[in-house]
C-alpha cells in the first residue's frame, strides 16, 4: 500500500466524515461534536502492532481522562498497518481486551471502520457495507454515555440506526459511494 502523507489521511478522513457520516446522517450525534471541534483524529505511523497498541493505550487514556465538552470521541486511523480487512476485524478482539484491560468496560466501546469492512453473511456487493467503510482502517474510540444519548434521541433502539442507514447505503448504491467519497 502506497505511503499517504499525514495531510492527505486527515484530509480524506475529515471529507468521509463531513459527507458520509454526517451528510447521510449515520451517526446521529457526529454533527454536534464535529462542529464543536470534539472529535479528535489521530494518523498513526506505528511500524507493527505492538506501537499501535501503545498508541491505543495512549488514546484510550486521553478520552477517559479528558471532559467530554473537550473531547467527546477519537477515531484512531492507520492509513497502512491494516490492508487486509480480515487481519484488522481478528485484530478488533484484541482491541476489546485492551479497552477491558484498562477497566473501561461501559464507558468506552470501539467501533470499526475499513475501506472493505463487509458485514458476515452479506452478499460482497451489499451497498449496506459502506455504513462502516472508511478511507483508511479506522478505531472510533466511543464514550459509552454519548452512544446511549444519541440511541435515545433517536427513541432508543440502536437497531432502527443500524437499519436506516444499511437502506440509506443501498439506496445510495455502490456507484453513489463512489461518487461521495470522490468529491473534493
Amino acid at each position: 500500500m502506497p505511503m499517504t502523507d499525514d495531510a492527505t489521511v486527515l484530509a480524506d478522513t475529515r471529507h468521509w466524515i463531513e459527507k458520509a457520516v454526517i451528510g447521510l446522517n449515520l451517526c446521529p450525534f457526529a454533527r454536534a461534536v464535529y462542529v464543536k471541534n470534539q472529535v479528535r483524529i489521530v494518523v498513526s505511523r506505528a511500524r507493527h502492532l505492538d506501537a499501535f497498541l501503545d498508541e491505543l493505550d495512549r488514546e484510550l487514556e486521553l478520552l477517559a481522562g479528558t471532559p467530554a465538552e473537550e473531547i467527546d470521541t477519537t477515531l484512531l486511523v492507520h492509513p497502512t498497518l491494516f490492508p487486509d480487512f480480515f487481519v484488522f476485524n481478528d485484530f478488533l478482539n484484541v482491541v476489546d481486551d485492551v479497552v477491558t484491560e484498562h477497566g473501561l468496560d461501559g464507558v468506552i466501546q470501539v467501533a470499526s471502520f475499513h475501506p472493505q469492512f463487509l458485514f458476515e453473511g452479506e452478499p460482497e456487493d451489499d451497498p449496506g457495507h459502506c455504513t462502516n467503510r472508511s478511507p483508511y482502517p479506522t478505531l472510533h474510540l466511543l464514550r459509552e454515555a454519548s452512544v446511549e444519548k444519541a440511541v435515545a434521541t433517536e427513541g432508543g433502539d440502536a437497531q432502527v440506526i443500524v437499519e436506516r442507514n444499511i437502506r440509506t447505503m443501498r439506496e445510495l448504491g455502490l456507484a453513489g459511494w463512489a461518487d461521495l467519497l470522490a468529491r473534493r
